[in-house]
């Protein structure tokens, strides 16, 4: 019976999934220096969206520890494309409705935050329990569907832009709110398997007592630290730091951070066997801060748009290869485990773009400033790193 069954249809629906969360992430920060001339919003305010974003789905992978099994995986994956999809179609029209155009925009980032905290607690054990030869690649390659949906999000806006201006921004909202209202359906048709049986995972305690694993969570901090800072700030930081036009910001910055970090994901997903992960992830740390000091410290502004996407060839490999590592190391974690990876990179995601923000705001809108700062995120990765590498060495 489970030959028969069509995982392909699952596999296009978790593209898909991944392809949402993009739109979900990467559109808004696209429009913060918009929603500051039409809205009247300060920098310090702007930071606050994708720390309400990232908490949000903090929130949603802890929670989803208790009922994502409870409840079951299709019903929540469909949620999570409908909330996508609602929260979407109101950051274009609650802003004209309420009185504070702020909360407004900050109502309508929490629907879609939730949507997108669902996509990430699920689609990694949803593709993790269909019956693919090669795991890692399989999961590697899911990931890097993030990468093209934003980088197909941040080519899409800026060719509208171009053509139809800013100020139709609203329309463009609609048009991607379309991705996960028809995706909800394929989540409704296709395929979905249990990640294990019931009573065979490892339960909550004994996972967060597990020292390898709290060790992958510090990782996934800072990764989901270092990637989130440089997706959500490099655009309006090419713009003011690097004083670049928005469309060579918006296409040099975040759309390369993108495409670099797709490709280091898919050429992981085909050399995966053949490559020691650890090894790799810590060559790309090191590379990872070298890319914030480049674009922090850099008085050319060639130099520091290259650090900026240049990153994403170095960060993109951490979010995946942390999974893939705390699959191999807790292969009973259960859907848990994959929440609590989640809620560690959503922790990290939402404390560091935050306080570059404030940095930035504290000495007069200098976003270098805050992305030096940021380095420290990287810094301690590579520390997390060799302490696992070597707690393997003494394991062997």
């Amino acid at each position: 019976m489970t030959k028969q069954k069509n995982y392909k249809k699952t596999l296009v629906a978790c593209y898909l999934g991944f392809i949402t969360q993009a739109i979900s992430t990467n559109f808004a920060p696209l429009l913060f220096l918009t929603f500051k001339g039409t809205y009247g919003i300060t920098l310090e305010k702007i930071a606050m969206i994708p720390l309400v974003f990232y908490l949000t789905q903090l929130l949603v992978d802890l929670a989803a520890t208790k009922f994502a099994d409870k409840i079951g995986y299709r019903t929540c994956v469909v949620a999570s494309q409908v909330l996508s999809s609602v929260g979407l179609v109101l950051m274009a029209i609650l802003p004209e409705i309420l009185p504070v155009p702020f909360i407004a925009i900050l109502i309508s980032v929490v629907l879609y935050a939730v949507g997108s905290g669902l996509i990430e607690v699920l689609l990694s054990p949803i593709v993790e329990a269909c019956p693919f030869e090669s795991k890692d690649g399989a999961m590697s390659l899911l990931h890097s569907f993030y990468c093209w949906g934003a980088m197909g999000v941040i080519l899409g806006s800026t060719l509208y832009f171009a053509v139809f201006g800013l100020e139709n921004w609203k329309i463009l909202t609609y048009v991607w709110a379309l991705v996960p209202l028809y995706n909800a359906f394929n989540f409704i048709n296709c395929p979905i398997e249990r990640l294990m049986e019931d009573g065979k995972s490892m339960g909550i305690r004994k996972l967060l007592k597990t020292p390898v694993f709290l060790l992958m969570m510090l990782l996934m901090v800072c990764a989901g630290a270092s990637e989130a800072t440089m997706s959500q700030w490099t655009s309006a930081f090419t713009e003011s730091a690097l004083g670049v036009s928005k469309t060579v910001g918006d296409l040099a910055g975040p759309c390369l951070f993108a495409m670099f970090m797709g490709i280091s994901r898919m050429l992981y997903g085909k050399f995966s066997q053949k490559l020691d992960l650890s090894k790799v992830m810590l060559i790309c740390g090191i590379m990872c801060a070298g890319c914030y000091l480049l674009a922090s410290l850099s008085t050319l502004s060639i130099l520091g748009l290259a650090g900026c996407a240049l990153c994403g060839l170095a960060v993109g490999i951490m979010w995946p290869g942390t999974i893939s590592v705390s699959s191999q190391k807790c292969p009973r974690g259960g859907t848990a485990m994959f929440a609590f990876l989640a809620l560690a990179g959503d922790l990290g995601a939402a404390v560091s773009p935050t306080m570059v923000g404030s940095l930035s705001e504290a000495t007069g809108g200098n976003l270098k400033m805050g992305l030096f700062v940021a380095t420290l995120f990287p810094i301690i990765l590579v520390v997390g790193l060799i302490v696992l590498r070597s707690v393997k060495k003494t394991s062997n």
